[in-house]
């Protein structure tokens, strides 16, 4: 079961703000992250590789430096279960594909502006998220 932790959430909630906010205002850019690691490979449209990079090694070491201040490791609620976690890996990788974007993009970005196509992908994740989590912990059982 996962544990309600309303300041932390908060805490979480508005650097993620902050930061899709910062990169809209510098690079002009919405901060998706499947779009920003898909572009990581070539071919190379632009010169924003450093940042995008830049954007990834901050995702990959923010634990660390977490677990450097608080100097107690972050904990992960995620699945030991390694072929369950390829096949989900290979769906949210379909679905931001097909949906062009991903919750952060469509999530933070895209319903902040009142972007219709994202408010319709929002929805969808949502929905299938509530259905994923109804049908493993109360169908299949975890």
């Amino acid at each position: 079961m996962t544990e309600f932790t309303p300041i932390a959430s908060l805490m979480g909630g508005m650097m993620i703000g902050l930061s899709a906010t910062l990169l809209m205002l510098w690079e002009g850019r919405v901060a998706g992250i499947s779009g920003i690691a898909g572009r990581l490979l070539p071919p190379y449209r632009d010169g924003a590789f450093l940042s995008r990079f830049g954007f990834v090694v901050g995702l990959i070491a923010a634990p660390v430096a977490i677990a450097v201040a608080t100097g107690e490791a972050v904990q992960q609620t995620v699945s030991s279960n390694v072929p369950l976690m390829i096949a989900a890996g290979l769906l949210v990788g379909f679905g931001s594909v097909w949906g062009n974007g991903c919750t952060s993009g469509h999530g933070v970005c895209g319903l902040s502006r009142l972007s219709a196509r994202s408010i319709v992908a929002t929805c969808v994740f949502m929905a299938t998220a509530f259905a994923t989590v109804f049908l493993v912990r109360h169908m299949i059982g975890s």
